[in-house]
């Protein structure tokens, strides 16, 4: 009886430290969205600002023309 109850014990730390384990990775991922998130919606501004895009009369001619 003594055996099973350290094989349970045993049993509930490795499942503790797995729970926390994935916890952590939950967490860390949390944090990458958001700054994904940010990073594109910034991206997202700079588009519709027009600020990436140049007007076809500011482009350089390229230098074989």
């Amino acid at each position: 009886m003594e055996n099973r109850i350290i094989e349970l014990e045993k049993r509930i730390l490795f499942l503790d430290h797995q729970i926390e384990e994935l916890n952590e990775a939950l967490i860390y991922q949390g944090k990458v969205i958001e700054e994904l998130k940010i990073q594109l919606k910034n991206f997202n501004d700079q588009l519709q600002s027009g600020s990436l895009v140049r007007k076809l009369e500011d482009e350089e001619p390229p230098p074989h023309y």
